[in-house]
């Protein structure tokens, strides 16, 4: 009895660790440090990425029930949430000066909306929050550790790095914007992107084909917390330093395509139920891999050099978001058939009116807002969210507004956002039918006893694995 107490417990307080975690990215404070080391020292910058990567551990120890994290988040995390209480300095007093300009005011009085106590009692509570698990976990575990667990503390630090900690090391404003170091389309970071994606996607594969169900799980749902955490990053960049084109907090509403994306790639490998599964690799797979080939027109980007924020925070989740979508048909968890198709066509159009919709609303809501001494927002200080690429066309040719609708203020152009639709749905199937031909491919090589050098007779027989795997109807775990 006394066990299923603390399981309990520990669920409840990883929870609402987690919680306020995802609440405290909405405050500026929150990723502003980590650029500004020699602002805010060495030591509180460390000991909140520390606290950053306890969010992945934390629930591999206590979800996962995997001991290597419990020993490295019960002997190392008590230090750094301690050494946070001591050193927060200036933290909670951050905000963003809006000086003369009078579009920035506007755009403070909507991304500042968080109040300084508020900050501060989350910030302690999660560190209370944090102790607690820590006690906890001690109750359950006991003393004793195991030395090779402090190994994993590596590569949860590494996962879950601020990735603008590199911004420390370069004033992007004294780079030209002509310079090599530039990121723009098809340029050698480009490219390199491209290998990125196709790199990790193939090692993960590799990886975890041969690892049990149990731990075949836990790094999927390993995976998508790191997706998770680095996504939300972006929620702190938007309201203080910016990410990309977007300074405003609208640009954290997730109905970009990509965005839902990283809900519904996370939740199917956390799940395991059939609609993530499906909409995650017929729908989600198809559109990362889209803005890896093209990235849109580059006077409508600011991704800045290859290692700022901004690039390695969109190469990072959206590789992450193609492997999480590809990887459980891939590794035989799901196995996606053209009738799973019908569902996410359908979500797929309702994404495309709300982000359609809510584009517009925003759009319009922004041209009345104004400053105490009447000044209004000028055209191309407007907030253009662009959910969804439904107002602003990525591609290199435009599309004349022959049907309009309007919604308040704003007149969104029909026959484009229906062409997009359009396009995509051609990528989505055009994705699956490369799969299924991928599919046919691998079995020939099996059967030709040529996959992975194999004699003929050992290739035929897995050969003959394989279709008895491809053709097992078993439900699938969740369901």
């Amino acid at each position: 009895m006394k066990e299923v107490y603390i399981k309990r417990a520990l669920a409840t307080l990883a929870a609402a660790t987690l919680v306020c975690a995802f609440l405290l990215t909405f405050t500026i404070s929150d990723y502003y440090i980590f650029n500004r080391i020699s602002q805010f020292g060495a030591a509180f910058v460390i000991s909140q990425w520390i606290k950053k990567s306890a969010l992945l551990l934390i629930p591999l120890a206590v979800f996962y029930r995997r001991r290597s994290c419990a020993d490295a988040v019960k002997y190392i995390l008590p230090v750094f949430v301690i050494i946070s209480c001591f050193t927060f300095g200036g933290f909670f007093d951050i905000t963003k000066d809006a000086g003369n300009d009078k579009a920035q005011e506007i755009y403070n009085s909507i991304n500042l909306f968080f109040p300084r106590w508020l900050n501060i009692t989350l910030f302690f509570t999660q560190n209370a929050f944090m102790l607690a698990i820590c006690a906890l976990i001690f109750v359950r575990d006991g003393l004793s550790v195991r030395p090779k667990s402090f190994i994993y503390i590596l590569p949860a630090v590494i996962a879950c790095i601020p990735l603008n900690f590199f911004e420390n090391f370069f004033d992007i404003d004294a780079i030209p914007a002509d310079s090599f170091l530039r990121f723009k389309n098809f340029t050698v970071w480009h490219l390199l992107a491209i290998v990125i994606l196709a790199a990790f996607t193939i090692s993960a594969y590799y990886f975890l084909r041969h690892k049990s169900e149990r731990d075949r799980n836990a790094y999927l749902g390993a995976m998508a917390i790191v997706l998770l955490i680095q996504y939300h990053s972006k929620d702190s960049m938007v309201i203080g330093d910016g990410y990309n084109v977007y300074h405003s907090l609208f640009a954290c509403i997730p109905l970009f395509i990509c965005n839902i994306g990283v809900y519904i790639a996370s939740l199917s490998v956390l799940t395991r139920k059939k609609f993530f599964y499906r909409t995650a690799f017929f729908v989600h797979a198809a559109g990362a891999l889209s803005v890896f080939v093209y990235f849109g027109k580059d006077e409508m980007s600011n991704y800045g050099i290859f290692c700022s924020y901004s690039i390695l925070y969109f190469t990072l989740t959206h590789a992450i978001l193609f492997a999480l979508s590809v990887l459980p048909s891939a590794l035989g968890q799901y196995k996606f058939k053209w009738k799973d198709c019908i569902v996410p066509l359908i979500y797929y159009f309702i994404v495309i009116i709300l982000a359609s919709v809510c584009s517009a609303l925003v759009t319009s809501a922004s041209m009345t807002w104004h400053t105490d001494d009447g000044y209004y927002l000028q055209p191309d200080e407007l907030i253009v969210p662009n959910y969804a690429f439904t107002q602003i066309n990525p591609l290199p040719f435009e599309i004349p507004p022959v049907w309009t609708l309007r919604i308040w203020n704003y007149e969104l152009n029909m026959i484009y956002i229906l062409g997009l639709y359009a396009v995509y749905v051609g990528l989505f199937f055009a994705f699956t039918g490369f799969y299924y031909a991928f599919l046919a491919i691998r079995k020939k090589w099996l059967q030709r006893g040529i996959y992975a050098g194999q004699p003929s007779a050992i290739g035929e027989t897995a050969a003959a694995d394989w279709v008895e795997e491809s053709n097992d109807d078993s439900p699938e775990d969740g369901e």
